[in-house]
């Protein structure tokens, strides 16, 4: 039987781990050929070897450069023929108390989530437009409320959710849908990370962060992944500039 996303081109931002890998990993059993673009090399050829049985496209680049974007979206609408669904997964953690924090924290936590998204978007819908189809997913984050130690992440997080509704706006009339995933914790690298960096284990940080998850469990990246499936779905075409948190309650 034919899956859902059979015969789309679903291009991926950040897709070799975490949470990126998790929609990676649905929409390809879910018939798309899928594009990863990321920075971490090892991690890509990694995923290549692991998805060899699908339809995969991997090239190391960096969403804050614009040329490399443009080169990879070109490349792969010229490989599967056309740019059906874009991803902006893609994100940094550089968490610090605002005194603590310095410019180069700030900046690089803004480039890789809004320029990043904003070089990705907007290579995606001159295809898109003219295609008069297309499903842009951004994944934001509880953190856009507002997280003690992530004024940059917060920020950035935030400013996903304005331009996801700017784009609903904007590309809405041809046939292209805008719309936010925003994850509270999620058992990825990325919170293991934030572990590290507050001095417990993952298994501390998880065990605090169950009293504050009304489900009772932490979340997972196919948690994600199902709700940006949710999506890029062709059935889902009367829903567009919404944010949806995933996150085990209620959030905003």
């Amino acid at each position: 039987m034919a899956g859902r996303f059979e015969g789309r081109v679903a291009f991926v931002t950040g897709g070799s781990r975490g949470i990126g890998k998790g929609i990676v990993e649905l929409f390809a059993k879910e018939g798309a050929k899928v594009a990863i673009i990321d920075v971490n090399e090892e991690a890509l050829s990694q995923i290549a070897l692991e998805f060899k049985q699908y339809e995969i496209y991997t090239k190391v680049a960096n969403v804050t450069i614009s040329n490399e974007v443009e080169t990879a979206m070109k490349e792969v609408h010229d490989t599967f023929g056309s740019i059906d669904i874009v991803v902006n997964n893609a994100g940094v953690i550089r968490d610090n108390l605002l005194f603590k924090m310095t410019d180069s924290d700030w900046d690089t936590v803004m480039d890789v989530h809004l320029k990043g998204s904003f070089n990705v978007v907007r290579a995606a819908q001159a295809y898109m437009v003219k295609q008069k189809y297309g499903r842009i997913i951004n994944i934001s984050s509880t953190s856009a409320l507002g997280n003690r130690g992530q004024s940059n992440y917060a920020t950035a997080k935030a400013g996903l959710q304005g331009l996801t509704k700017t784009l609903a706006i904007e590309l809405g009339k041809y046939g292209i849908t805008s719309n936010a995933v925003a994850p509270g914790f999620i058992e990825t690298e990325m919170t293991k990370e934030t572990a590290n960096r507050i001095g417990i284990t993952f298994e501390q940080l998880i065990e605090a962060s169950l009293s504050q998850i009304p489900a009772g469990r932490t979340g997972k990246p196919e948690d994600i992944a199902n709700a940006v499936a949710f999506f890029a779905d062709e059935k889902s075409s009367y829903v567009n500039g919404q944010v949806l948190y995933v996150a085990g309650g209620p959030k905003a």
